[in-house]
């Protein structure tokens, strides 16, 4: 790679390139006389004070190249050390102007320029050690430290890619603009780019130790697909379809590319592993978690792969995430505390154990609905639904809240006495009725005195 001095370096040779080509091609038996070869602003060259014709390189614009730009990234580690010097690539853009003493001096300049860089595409390198063989002092130096001085230590000749000469082609309106920004007279002007410089920093980088041995695992690509959720009561009932899912059961996932190298199940944010018999690539059966809240509850499969010397898990591929309704079940409800008698309405309480136990945050409704004998006319028993406000603020939650509790307490009024079918609504999540021998819901009751 180039260093800084690789851009005067590209400048310097190819003005070289032109003084010697000129040279070579006898340019004075052409009548044009003595011609000097310059790298000048254009603002700096006034025709008034010409005493000989000149040719005029000028460097007007360098851009990034977009083939090199991302080479090397990234640069910098995590705690922002270097670890690498990527290199500056930059294409360099040139007008190559001709200056004639006389009429159709500027012309000739021109074309022996122009077929010059034509048949020289590629500064090869031992080209450019010829050009800035030692010492190419550069004039106006300024404050530049001494060894920056001599363009032949910019290693111009070193870097990976060559330079190519490549003719650009502008429009008027382009030439235009660059002559009225140049703030002089227009002149016979041609257009190159010299592609690609590149320049690397010599600054110190922190470089990790050889990789000692590798190891190379590869799998299979899959794509695991979840495409339901269904239910089973023990690992010795069968696999019903349609059936409630309630606590202590098992789920059951079914898709494609469920089995992978190190298969787990995300069942409401708990971790499950299936066993092994259990475990298929279209089937994956597993017993709920013990602390999932009733309601719905998100379901996925991860697949982890087994890497490293010891094997370690390391993060694999995930399936699609589903979902299904923990329903809760009603172990048993007891009416208590009621007021009222003979036909009065009732009130009380109603004390219901439930499974799973009822997180602080979560919404619960108690619903009724009257079982025979009716106290009003048969073709329309009583129905009503209390609500338990959750028992926690949820706009402001303290910071230590209460456990799940399995035991609930929902205050009644105003029901009729009698005999009550009870269900419980759990953040929408509904408890299951028993249904009787003669096939009409039966179970849970509760009678109101």
């Amino acid at each position: 790679m180039s260093s800084a001095l690789a851009v005067a370096s590209v400048s310097y040779v190819l003005v070289d390139l032109l003084n010697n080509g000129l040279i070579d091609r006898d340019i004075g038996s052409t009548g044009v006389g003595d011609v000097s070869v310059t790298a000048l602003p254009p603002d700096r060259i006034d025709p008034a004070t010409q005493k000989q014709s000149q040719l005029n390189l000028f460097l007007y614009q360098a851009t990034p190249n977009a083939s090199w730009r991302n080479v090397g990234y990234p640069a910098r580690d995590a705690a922002g050390a270097r670890i690498d010097n990527p290199p500056l690539a930059l294409d360099l853009h040139y007008l190559l102007m001709a200056y004639g003493l006389e009429q159709l001096h500027g012309e000739i300049l021109l074309g022996y320029a122009m077929q010059l860089f034509h048949e020289t595409p590629i500064l090869t390198r031992d080209a450019i050690r010829k050009s800035l063989s030692a010492p190419t002092q550069v004039s106006g130096a300024g404050g530049l430290p001494a060894a920056m001085l001599n363009l032949f230590t910019s290693e111009l000749a070193e870097q990976v890619e060559l330079i190519k000469i490549i003719p650009q082609i502008l429009n008027t309106e382009e030439i235009s603009k660059l002559w009225t920004a140049f703030q002089t007279n227009y002149r016979p002007t041609a257009a190159y780019s010299a592609s690609v410089v590149l320049i690397e920093s010599k600054a110190s980088t922190k470089t990790a130790l050889p990789v000692q041995y590798r190891t190379v695992h590869t799998l299979p690509f899959q794509s695991p697909f979840i495409e339901k959720v269904l239910s089973q009561k023990t690992a010795a009932d069968p696999i019903v379809d349609g059936q409630p899912i309630l606590p202590a059961y098992n789920i059951v996932l079914r898709g494609s590319q469920l089995k992978g190298e190190l298969t787990s199940v995300l069942v409401g944010g708990i971790e499950v592993i299936p066993a092994d018999a259990d475990l298929t690539s279209t089937q994956i059966v597993v017993a709920l978690p013990p602390g999932l809240e009733a309601g719905t509850q998100p379901v996925q499969v991860l697949q982890q792969t087994l890497l490293g010397s010891p094997l370690v898990p390391h993060r694999g591929v995930e399936s699609n995430t589903s979902s299904f309704v923990l329903r809760p079940v009603i172990k048993m409800v007891n009416a208590s505390s009621v007021h009222g008698a003979g036909p009065a309405l009732r009130s009380g309480n109603l004390d219901v154990m439930v499974d799973p136990p009822v997180g602080p945050d979560q919404r619960v409704i108690l619903l009724l609905n009257q079982l025979p004998p009716l106290t009003s006319p048969p073709d329309s028993p009583l129905a009503y639904s209390f609500v338990l406000p959750p028992r926690i603020n949820l706009a402001s939650p303290p910071p230590n809240p209460p456990p799940p509790t399995a035991n609930i307490t929902v205050p009644f009024t105003g029901v009729v006495a009698g005999t009550y079918l009870a269900r419980l609504l759990v953040d929408d999540a509904e408890s299951p009725l028993g249904i009787g021998i003669n096939g009409t819901y039966s179970t849970p009751q509760v009678t109101i005195p």
